[in-house]
């Protein structure tokens, strides 16, 4: 089998689209490489926040389904997704930037011997920045150039994912037999796993909690996490791996910006597995990307009933200068 590569993105629900791009673009500091549908539910926008390019491991992207509920926290979900930092002293900056911003957050803390930040959005989405500092395995993606986050401590893309069950033994049986994870730290209910190069880009820390209520899908919660594959023929491979084993898994998905398999691989944890390409600028240039409402080839003839059902969302930055803020 070829192994897991990594982080490939993380999807969450937001109540707003608008506030989520704000919040994402002028706050984070990341890049809008997408803004899109979901291709399942095409009234729903698909919004796709990454690196300077969009390269795999470094998005991450947010369903806007109309009239949802607020999601609940608890066991069995995906309850937070990590963004790396270069460096250390990018912790200091952050905790700054967010005080000035009125972000709530922990304050700088380190796990597993690594410098952290969690934070929350207006939806209670729950987020961690780790730094980079002495880390090694998946390279980090390159920050946004025009963004406001100076570039030493601007994010760089996706860092462990966390996943809170209540069957602890059993999903450490799926990560460590079915996908090839490895374990290579503990701290207290909590248990770090890496793949493929390993470090920030290719971990996901477990959490044993069978205390907490389920979680209840609904905006401010994961979607689902991917895991970065090379591409279709891999992507076979792992399909007829996880079949084998007896999960139920999508079958093959063309996501157009990537090709795909979903499967739930615990009680509410839905894992994708995703090719690293084709990537997100195959239809607008580097400078304009994210502006215009992309679809996909087999919903471009629908490009008109889309655009009525969906609101305009005004995502032009090309025009704009964006100052650097270094306070």
């Amino acid at each position: 089998m070829n192994h897991l590569k990594g982080v490939h993105h993380v999807t969450a629900i937001t109540s707003s689209a608008e506030k989520n791009y704000e919040f994402f673009t002028y706050t984070l500091g990341m890049r809008l490489v997408k803004k899109t549908v979901n291709q399942d539910d095409i009234q729903t926008y698909h919004l796709f926040f990454a690196d300077d390019k969009g390269n795999a491991g470094t998005d991450m992207t947010f369903f806007d389904f109309p009239g949802i509920p607020k999601g609940s926290h608890g066991t069995d979900e995906i309850f937070k997704t990590s963004f790396r930092v270069p460096t250390d002293e990018a912790m200091d900056y952050w905790e700054k930037r967010f005080d000035r911003l009125s972000v709530k957050h922990t304050g700088v803390k380190e796990e597993f011997g690594k410098k952290t930040l969690s934070f929350v959005d207006f939806d209670d989405q729950q987020y961690q920045l780790i730094s980079d500092e002495n880390n090694k395995g998946v390279a980090a993606g390159v920050p946004w150039q025009d963004g406001p986050v100076p570039l030493e401590y601007a994010i760089t893309g996706l860092g462990p994912i966390f996943v809170r069950v209540a069957n602890v033994d059993f999903f450490k049986q799926v990560l460590e037999n079915a996908l090839f994870f490895k374990e290579i730290a503990h701290e207290g209910s909590r248990f770090l796993y890496e793949v493929g190069e390993g470090g920030n880009g290719a971990q996901i820390v477990v959490e044993h909690n069978s205390i907490l209520p389920r979680a209840q899908q609904g905006y401010g919660t994961v979607h689902h996490a991917a895991f970065r594959v090379e591409d279709r023929a891999v992507l076979d491979e792992w399909t007829k791996h996880l079949e084998s084993l007896g999960f139920q898994t999508s079958g093959y998905v063309n996501r157009h910006f990537f090709e795909s398999l979903y499967a739930r691989v615990s009680p509410q944890v839905l894992f994708e597995f995703a090719t690293d390409g084709p990537g997100f600028m195959g239809d607008e240039p580097y400078e304009t990307l994210g502006e215009k409402l992309s679809l996909p080839p087999f919903l471009e003839a629908q490009r008109e009933q889309i655009e009525s059902a969906v609101r305009p969302i005004d995502t032009v930055r090309s025009t704009k200068t964006i100052e650097k803020e270094y306070e």
